[in-house]
């Protein structure tokens, strides 16, 4: 049990959802060693809240997600769907049956090497009392949270990972994995591309009652359930599992929190036609059914635009990332979202989920934007006021949520967390005497300093901010993504050797922008020039006529929700 902490209970739904949770969760992970003796003094992030505690058939305690995910056939690979952690390898040796018996097996997927080291360890008993996994003969794998040094886990290579269980870490619990065994992940027949296919997936009983019971077992479980969050495909048929399932939480557990988070994989390419005509149904279906059920809905995608011309993908300054690659998009998703997500996560003073999303949603506006600046860029010889004070009126993170520049716009709420900066470096270190460049250097503390800027920034806003000392782990499986200059100009915790960045710091926001008003304008814009009849297949999968028109007219409204008052009065 979480022994009193505010849990949250994730639904992983879609393929690039797998991609973002598996370096999610490694990340956590990568965290929780740092923990190595039960006696030390929690961190600022409290594990319980998205962890559970549990036990074997053998009695030992294990730490798991507190997760259930769904994908298609074929996404596993080699990992068993039923989990190894919590097999009886005695049971399995006991073959009722005296008489002949003949064995056949067929090994349907060739395992991944990162794979093949984590289904080989063992577990240990740690100090604390709770089952880990210790590492593996080659000392690749998993250690346990009371080893005083973790060898290097082993890299995938990038071009092998065909499937997020190639580099996911950690184990599940047997009743997280979901598979939908009537669409296929692979191959062109049998795919799940349309909204109306995803939705009629939870209307079928089979899955309805499977997600039904994952969810009350993990429930009933909680000491106090203070809501859920859904990481969503948004570009295919997982929309409308989506929908479906926040649904079902929004009428099974009225007042709990729904944080969705609508994923999108990279760039795309206009020799596609019905490909990128379905995602762009599949997100606005998405988006208006998500945020009627949802209390927040974010768009999470390193592109351009939501619409149908394609935009370069995103840029950091400090990163060097293949657009093209899942393995390297999600990863950057999956920081800022570790990063967004802090406020109800914190072991001390947290914010809840319902609490966050009522001072973001105000007014019916359930779309909210991410952004984030990775590694935020602070350099040993400078503070956080002089960091900030040099971007100007610059808005000081990277667009995640293809809503286009923001230049320009109207920012009516924003929940903003900077984490991995030294305590030294939050206020300014100019001696006494010395005249102050700005206010910001006149703050006291960091949360000051934060406060001050974005209320310069955006002084009619709603603004909540938060400033952790705890950084963003990156150690492989996390791609190498960080350039030279990010690693020798700003502060970054590299190994005594500098071989590689193990962690980060990271500035994430929330927004609640006037920039949706015009990406949700042109969604509708865009669909309304459609000739449906060219794509009646999409319709067939369960979508009406009525249905694309009463879409239309929903975000519309939903788009007028984001107009500011100087554009209306315009």
């Amino acid at each position: 049990m979480a022994g009193g902490a505010r849990e949250v209970l994730t639904l992983q739904l879609g393929h690039f959802a797998g991609f973002v949770g598996a370096h999610w969760w490694n990340q956590q992970d990568a965290g929780l060693r740092e923990r190595t003796d039960a006696k030390d003094p929690p961190g600022e992030l409290c594990p319980d809240v998205l962890y559970r505690t549990g036990r074997t058939l053998h009695g030992q305690e294990t730490y798991t997600p507190r997760l259930i995910l769904m994908d298609l056939k074929g996404s596993l690979s080699s990992l068993k769907q039923e989990s190894g952690l919590y097999r009886d390898k005695q049971l399995d040796a006991a073959i009722a049956w005296q008489g002949k018996l003949t064995t056949h097996k067929e090994e349907l997927y060739s395992k991944n090497p990162y794979l093949q080291d984590l289904l080989s360890v063992e577990g240990v008993l740690s100090s604390d009392g709770i089952w880990r996994v210790k590492s593996s003969p080659n000392g690749k794998g998993p250690t346990p949270l009371t080893t005083a040094t973790t060898p290097e886990p082993l890299t995938p290579p990038q071009g092998s990972i065909r499937v997020w269980s190639d580099f996911l870490r950690v184990h599940l619990h047997p009743r997280s994995i979901c598979m939908i065994q009537k669409y296929n992940h692979d191959g062109e027949a049998g795919r799940l591309e349309a909204f109306g296919q995803g939705e009629s997936i939870l209307k079928e009983p089979r899955y309805l009652d499977e997600l039904e019971d994952r969810l009350h077992f993990y429930v009933e479980e909680c000491d106090y359930l203070q809501g859920f969050q859904i990481l969503c495909d948004l570009h295919d048929g997982f929309s409308g599992v989506g929908a479906k399932a926040a649904e079902l939480l929004q009428d099974e557990y009225s007042g709990r929190a729904i944080m969705t988070w609508g994923l999108l994989p990279g760039p795309y390419s206009l020799g596609e036609p019905q490909k990128n005509i379905y995602r762009l149904l599949n997100t606005a279906f998405g988006l208006v059914h998500l945020s009627a059920h949802s209390s927040l809905v974010c768009p999470l995608s390193l592109g351009g635009s939501l619409g149908l011309r394609p935009e370069p993908p995103v840029s950091f300054p400090h990163l060097r990332y293949d657009a093209t690659l899942p393995f390297h998009c999600s990863a950057i998703l999956a920081t800022a979202l570790d990063t967004v997500t802090v406020p109800y996560r914190l072991h001390s003073s947290p914010v809840s989920m319902v609490h966050l999303a009522d001072m973001l949603n105000f007014s019916g506006k359930k779309v909210v934007t991410a952004g984030a600046t990775i590694p935020f860029p602070l350099v040993p010889s400078q503070s956080l006021p002089d960091t900030l004070m040099q971007l100007g009126g610059a808005t000081p993170w990277t667009p995640l949520s293809a809503c286009g520049d923001h230049s320009g716009t109207h920012c009516f709420a924003q929940s903003v967390v900077l984490r991995g900066l030294d305590k030294a470096c939050h206020t300014s270190q100019l001696t006494p005497g010395t005249p102050l460049p700005s206010l910001l250097h006149a703050c006291t503390t960091g949360e000051e300093v934060l406060a001050q800027y974005f209320q310069q920034q955006q002084p009619r806003a709603r603004s909540s901010s938060h400033l952790l000392l705890t950084p963003c782990k990156v150690v492989p499986p996390y791609p190498c993504l960080f350039s030279s200059l990010s690693q020798h100009g700003s502060v970054l915790d590299t190994p005594p050797t500098g071989a590689a960045v193990e962690s980060i710091p990271v500035l994430g926001a929330l927004c609640s922008s006037s920039s949706l008003s015009r990406t949700l304008g042109d969604l509708a814009q865009e669909l309304t020039k459609l000739n449906l009849r060219r794509w009646a297949s999409f319709m067939d999968a369960g979508v009406e006529q009525d249905d694309l028109e009463e879409l239309l007219q929903e975000l519309h409204s939903l788009a007028q929700c984001y107009q500011s008052a100087d554009s209306l009065m315009d």
